[in-house]
């Protein structure tokens, strides 16, 4: 079975925006974001679906998420809200669970690039 893209970014074959990584997890950038901010927190462990996790896992994925929605709205301008949102089934593209962070909703604005909103959330 080939590796899955999750998994790759994951051990660092393929670059990545990361804005916050620990044992357990690592939040990236998403690559085609729906929303200035929009980030996927990935748990390093290879696992398909939010079925298979452990509660400590993702308890540890929702604490993380507290974090990032506290740094989204210290570092970006305009928020009003953040959506979490995690695919399952037919309509999770990616088969490694991640959690979707999206800053003002699922129809937000896009007006940066994802190298300025990585930059404004870094500094």
């Amino acid at each position: 079975m080939e590796e899955c893209i999750f998994c790759k970014i994951i051990k660092g074959e393929i670059p990545s925006k990361t804005v916050f990584e620990d044992d357990i997890v690592k939040v990236i950038m998403d690559a085609n974001p729906n929303a200035d901010g929009h980030m996927l927190i990935l748990p390093k462990k290879h696992i398909e679906d939010f079925t298979e996790m452990d509660n400590e896992t993702l308890g540890h994925i929702h604490e993380v998420a507290k974090k990032m929605k506290e740094l989204i709205y210290n570092k970006l301008d305009n928020i009003e809200g953040i959506v979490l949102l995690n695919n399952y089934g037919k309509f999770q593209i990616v088969k490694h669970y991640h959690l979707h962070i999206l800053p003002n909703g699922l129809n937000s604005s896009k007006g940066l690039s994802i190298d300025e909103v990585y930059n404004k959330l870094m500094n």
